[in-house]
């Protein structure tokens, strides 16, 4: 800024890398990065000054964020969109701390981000008085080290550009997920006598998924051939739109029934005649049936497939083939059991869906007759009234039938929403949960995937449907939106409690024979309620509500895409009582 607080950029012209962070800045530009995500701190502030003043704040471009979790987050929603990482900083151990919950819903999300750290100095007679002995801390990747891929802290500025080159190869191989390269200051502030000589980065992409063992698929294929009522879990996905069409090939060739998840992003159209629901981590009774129905079971890296198939074939019991398509044991460790159940398979295939789609098709489609064409199946959604208060069901059927024909990206859905409730028929139609279960993240993921729709200048648009509780604690994320002109539709199913846990309460009072009445003490919102559209404005971003009237939410609809459509970031605060939709919108099954 000039004396006068006017911001005005002062061009910086090409140059060789004179200092360690120079070259660290370097290494972050030749990955592509478009951007960098971070809350800014002293630790690394010499890396700040080369993002800057070397590179011109340009590939990478930095991305400012209220808070070190909205910055993983953000990563997190563009990665969700693109299947590739994005980089992220943050500072020392206390932003390090700050950002653990996004890391930690990345690594379950099996979501890669490349994450920048610094610390320092760790010679001990560099460090300024107090802050940067507090600020210091040994083997700091510790922190996050049980729920990252990997972790480093390269000790001069030629390792931290191989650190780089491995952590983005790393991060981005399947099963994706995050990493951290920490930065001692002392390296990023060193003034380089020659600029080191590195390979082509072009060297280092990363693996190619494995293709299936040839025992393992001629085995599979023998039992699908034959099949004739093979069942599909269409779990884990890349955002393919081949990878997606394969899956669908698959399907149509066995004539099989196919579910999804609702924690998982979009990986099978709903609109398809072979689709029969979605699931959470319980079957509803006809799905369940199905499966019990099958003679092979064919699970595409399906999330906690122990869970769902002991729910049918209880351990102990006859169950048909399983065939389980996954590579997740690579990254399985001891501190968090987000691996779920050991699941009893007879054919395991160690690759990702879209290799084992492609060879499975290749190797089927001689073998099985062709598939008869079948009509798409369209989701009714008409509310239970036209005024009145609008339930959770109602706000859903409300944007089903508004949207109809839209071309969307849902970035998150609330708990409680039903089932089978979205005609989702893309890879970007549904990015589904933020994978750890934090409170918070909803909105800097939507961002972060509003951004990657935004330069892929995609037709659709996005759409954060999230509870009052997250929207609460993730609002500032909505501040990087107006900053940076990101285009996003949040509506939030306002609910006025954390009533997850109200719900539990109810169950907990239950059992032990008391009242059930007294749930709502400490979940509610209330006496005050938060303003939450004043929140949104407080980050410069316009909307309305609340909407409380059924006959209201259509007009509030229309006028948030409009906005969007323009290029705002809007939000409709809708409030809904506090309660889960326990049956699907539509029964498919």
């Amino acid at each position: 800024m000039n004396h006068q607080g006017e911001k005005r950029f002062v061009p910086v012209a090409p140059s060789e890398p004179k200092y360690g962070s120079d070259l660290v800045a370097a290494a972050l530009r030749e990955q592509g990065f478009p951007y960098i995500c971070l809350n800014p701190g002293a630790s690394y502030r010499h890396l700040h000054d080369s993002l800057v003043n070397f590179l011109g704040n340009e590939k990478p471009k930095i991305i400012l964020c209220m808070h070190e979790e909205h910055a993983i987050g953000i990563a997190q929603g563009w990665a969700k969109i693109t299947d590739r990482p994005l980089a992220a900083a943050v500072h020392s151990n206390v932003g390090l701390m700050h950002a653990t919950m996004g890391i930690f819903d990345a690594w379950c999300d099996r979501t890669p981000v490349v994450i920048l750290g610094a610390t320092g100095p760790l010679d001990a007679t560099k460090r300024r008085p107090w802050i940067e002995w507090i600020h210091c801390t040994i083997d700091q990747g510790g922190l996050v080290r049980n729920f990252t891929k990997w972790d480093d802290e390269p000790a001069s500025p030629e390792a931290a550009v191989e650190s780089i080159r491995r952590a983005t190869m790393l991060a981005t191989a399947r099963p994706g997920g995050p990493v951290y390269v920490n930065l001692d200051v002392t390296l990023q502030e060193m003034a380089l006598d020659s600029v080191p000589a590195l390979h082509d980065v072009s060297r280092f992409r990363p693996p190619a998924d494995a293709e299936p063992p040839q025992a393992e698929l001629d085995r599979a294929v023998e039992l699908l051939s034959k099949a004739k009522r093979p069942f599909i879990l269409c779990g884990r996905t890349s955002r393919s739109e081949e990878g997606w069409a394969e899956r669908v090939r698959l399907a149509e060739l066995l004539d099989a029934s196919v579910i999804t998840h609702v924690k998982l992003p979009a990986s099978f159209p709903t609109t398809h005649a072979n689709f029969i629901g979605e699931t959470g981590w319980k079957l509803r009774p006809s799905i369940l049936a199905r499966l019990k129905a099958a003679d092979v079971v064919l699970s595409l890296d399906w999330l906690d497939l122990a869970g769902t198939l002991n729910q049918a074939f209880p351990p102990g019991t006859a169950s048909p083939p399983v065939i389980s398509v996954s590579n997740d044991f690579h990254i399985h460790r001891g501190w968090n059991m987000d691996y779920q159940g050991l699941p009893a398979v007879d054919v395991n295939i160690p690759t990702v869906p879209e290799t084992a789609t492609r060879r499975l098709v290749e190797a089927l489609t001689p073998l099985r007759p062709a598939p008869q064409a079948k009509p798409r199946r369209r989701i009714e959604a008409e509310p239970s009234a036209s005024s009145g208060p609008i339930s959770l069901m109602d706000l859903a059927r409300v944007f089903a039938r508004e949207t109809r024909g839209m071309e969307l990206c849902l970035t998150s859905r609330p708990l409680g929403w039903p089932n089978n409730a979205n005609e989702l028929e893309h890879p970007h139609a549904y990015l589904g949960h933020n994978g750890g279960g934090g409170v918070g993240s909803g909105p800097s993921i939507g961002v972060g995937a509003a951004l990657a729709l935004r330069d892929m200048q995609s037709p659709r648009l996005p759409v954060a449907i999230v509870g009052d509780g997250d929207f609460t604690m993730g609002a500032t994320a909505l501040w990087t939106a107006a900053s940076q002109q990101i285009p996003i539709l949040f509506v939030i199913a306002n609910n006025g409690s954390y009533f997850n846990d109200e719900h539990h309460q109810v169950q907990v009072a239950i059992a032990r024979g008391r009242p059930p009445e007294n749930a709502w003490v400490g979940q509610r919102l209330e006496d005050p309620g938060p303003d939450l559209l004043m929140l949104a404005k407080a980050q410069g971003i316009d909307g309305e509500g609340p909407v409380t009237d059924l006959a209201d939410l259509p007009g509030a609809l229309h006028r948030g895409f409009e906005a969007v459509r323009s290029g705002k970031p809007w939000v409709i605060d809708v409030r809904v009582p506090p309660e889960y939709c326990k049956d699907p919108m539509v029964e498919l099954a």
